[in-house]
């Protein structure tokens, strides 16, 4: 086990000596701040193995957890309620195009993706009011995801957007009574690691 963790460690610092070349392959994390639709606050974490398929444009496949505090909307009440934080989890297939001819280190990119997304249950916060609200279950939904930043060197700042459809809430009959929203922003710092140099 040790001499196949050394091997893979000497390919890696092998690749990042050289620049960014077509079948090079990089690992990639992200951490940051998850920002619902409809506001509020939450974070996200990535680690994304990716693949050059050509020196500029890189396929890839992003393991993502984003913890958020979603809003719930009723449909016979005016008002929203807020839910405790909850982890969704997601496995998306990536595109990464980024704008670098080879002569600098700073390398501007877009992306765009459509994934898994795992939605976890909430808990709503209904202490304040006189209403069977029901519970929002866990659910499952194939979602497309936007994103564009700019790499320095090993680093990376993005933003992105998930376009996760909406979960249904159903009180105890079974019946739909309202809708939480799962689309959410994020910003990012990452850094990566394999696949070579921006630049000479």
């Amino acid at each position: 086990m040790k001499k196949l963790l050394g091997v893979l460690l000497v390919f890696i610092l092998v690749h990042s000596a050289m620049a960014q070349r077509a079948g090079g392959f990089r690992l990639s994390t992200d951490l940051g701040a998850a920002i619902p639709k409809d506001g509020g606050i939450g974070a996200l974490f990535h680690l994304e193995p990716q693949i050059l398929l050509r020196d500029n444009l890189a396929f890839g496949l992003r393991f993502g957890v984003a913890g958020l505090a979603k809003d719930v909307t009723y449909y016979t009440i005016s008002e929203d309620f807020e839910g405790e934080v909850s982890g969704n989890a997601s496995i998306t297939g990536t595109l990464n195009y980024y704008f670098n001819n080879g002569n600098s280190r700073v390398a501007p990119y877009i992306g765009a993706g459509f994934g898994y997304y795992a939605l976890s249950s909430v808990k709503i916060d209904d202490s304040d009011i006189d209403y069977e609200t029901g519970t929002l279950e866990a659910s499952f939904a194939w979602a497309p995801m936007v994103r564009a930043g700019v790499e320095l060197g090993k680093f990376r700042i993005g933003a992105e957007y998930n376009i996760v459809p909406p979960s249904d809430l159903q009180n105890v009959s079974g019946q739909v009574i309202g809708e939480a929203i799962n689309q959410y922003y994020g910003i990012t710092l990452g850094f990566f690691v394999g696949g070579g140099k921006w630049g000479k």
